[in-house]
């Protein structure tokens, strides 16, 4: 089977294609998948420069979402048969996506929607159960809240646009002058261009001084000491960046504000919730560019140019 192989940690030019046996069951709880599509995440360029080298032996196959079809199963699987549509998120530390074939255990697998395809849902599984977890799970965001996404552009954004607008919220968001009309067709009361605004003292405005009660953040930098000053009393500031300095976060005890943090968060039972919204019409993916598995150098450099010759918008997918 073809795959991308990680044999030396760097850039995009480590990832290369080569040829590797079909995985074969060897546990009855286990099931072969033939990979449609697969995606680009931030978790795996990280992967693929050293980030996590601890949790992983080279060589490596990384890639955190699958959408695909049941081959085989093992002979203690009775719920999924061949022919079956599922798309999941691969466990941090095994095996990954870029492959045309993924062996997994059936606890991870999830039914993918009828009303998307492939590409669609393999956009979906690492940042759905990621969303979920950082809106619904931390922030216990609900009808009638105010809440601002940093960073609406990106994959994690552009989810977490639509998915809290399903639940009641008034979306405020951040993104370039370019992305204005497409974020707000997803969702966004509010867009503001961090570029030319100072997004702090454009919530203040626009919320007469009282801030949001829910701010994500997918950006990092100084967010977190600058969030308080835009968050209403007693808010939730949700972010799922590291943090590379020490940040004075003062101005959050002020504000008797709540932090949360979250690693990617890869659960089937979050990710099924996704699912009811797909399927309600209520949550679609969004798409920046598919590219061949064979060109995913070009997929990964896009995802971390700085100086982009179009912004992104939406989840980088790969067609295999």
């Amino acid at each position: 089977m073809k795959t991308i192989v990680i044999k030396n940690f760097g850039g995009p030019e480590v990832l290369q294609l080569a040829e590797m046996p079909v995985p074969m069951i060897t546990n009855p709880s286990q099931v072969l998948v033939k990979v449609r599509a697969t995606s680009i995440n931030p978790l795996d360029y990280q992967i693929r420069r050293g980030d996590y080298e601890s949790f992983f032996e080279l060589p490596i196959i990384t890639g955190h979402d699958i959408a695909g079809d049941i081959m085989t199963v093992g002979e203690a699987v009775k719920q999924w048969k061949p022919g079956d549509k599922v798309y999941y998120s691969p466990r941090f530390g095994s095996s990954g996506g870029y492959a045309e074939y993924h062996l997994t255990d059936e606890s991870s697998l999830s039914r993918m929607p009828d009303n998307i395809s492939y590409e669609e849902a393999a956009a979906i599984p690492l940042i759905g159960g990621t969303v979920w977890e950082m809106l619904v799970v931390r922030a216990q965001l609900k009808k009638g809240d105010s809440i601002l996404i940093l960073g609406g552009a990106g994959g994690v954004g552009t989810l977490a646009i639509q998915v809290a607008k399903s639940l009641g919220a008034f979306v405020y968001t951040t993104g370039q002058s370019v992305l204005h009309e497409e974020l707000k067709k997803l969702g966004a009361d509010v867009v503001i261009d961090h570029h030319k605004e100072n997004w702090i003292e454009e919530i203040k405005a626009h919320t007469n001084g009282k801030g949001v009660n829910v701010i994500i953040d997918t950006v990092g930098g100084t967010t977190l000491s600058g969030s308080p000053l835009a968050l209403a009393d007693y808010g939730s500031v949700v972010t799922l960046v590291d943090i590379p300095q020490p940040q004075n976060l003062i101005n959050a005890w002020e504000k008797n504000a709540t932090y949360h943090f979250v690693f990617t968060r890869q659960s089937r039972d979050e990710l099924h919730q996704i699912t009811e919204l797909i399927e309600n019409g209520q949550v679609k993916p969004v798409i920046d560019s598919i590219y061949p598995l064979e060109e995913v150098q070009k997929a990964h450099q896009r995802i971390e140019d700085s100086k982009r010759d179009r912004p992104l918008l939406g989840k980088i997918v790969l067609t295999v």
